[in-house]
């Protein structure tokens, strides 16, 4: 009864390990062309969707600028996976412009992330890449 106790516990580990989302994780925006700034962004499940919040905003030299008024602020929100690593029919918030578009993610590979927002049919975006 302790073996079978075992295994159905080492299973359920690992099945939740197998069911975690692939765009989760940590991932870097590019820097700013504007202001060398960059962003670390918490990709996770929210529900059966895909959100991402900003944890940390660095300057140009790649210090961290602590209590930045992007810290903590919803970026990405509504995503559905789609398949194949592509996630559509949310939202992204680009911290540039301070406004919110219809976005898409695309998982590229296990470190690189393409990020999009799109504002009738045109579309501008990012490849971020995963923080270890």
């Amino acid at each position: 009864m302790k073996r079978l106790l075992i295994a159905a516990a080492a299973l359920m580990m690992t099945t939740g390990t197998a069911m975690a989302d692939p765009a989760s994780g940590l991932w870097q925006s590019q820097r700013s062309e504007e202001t060398g700034r960059f962003m670390h962004v918490r990709v996770s499940p929210c529900g059966s969707e895909v959100c991402g919040v900003i944890q940390t905003v660095f300057d140009a030299n790649g210090s961290v600028m602590r209590n930045h008024e992007f810290q903590c602020k919803r970026m990405i929100w509504a995503m559905k996976p789609q398949g194949n690593g592509a996630y559509a029919g949310g939202q992204i918030w680009a911290p540039d412009t301070e406004k919110t578009y219809k976005s898409k993610l695309q998982l590229l590979n296990a470190s690189a992330l393409k990020v999009e927002g799109c504002i009738i049919g045109i579309c501008r975006g990012q490849t971020w890449q995963r923080v270890k």
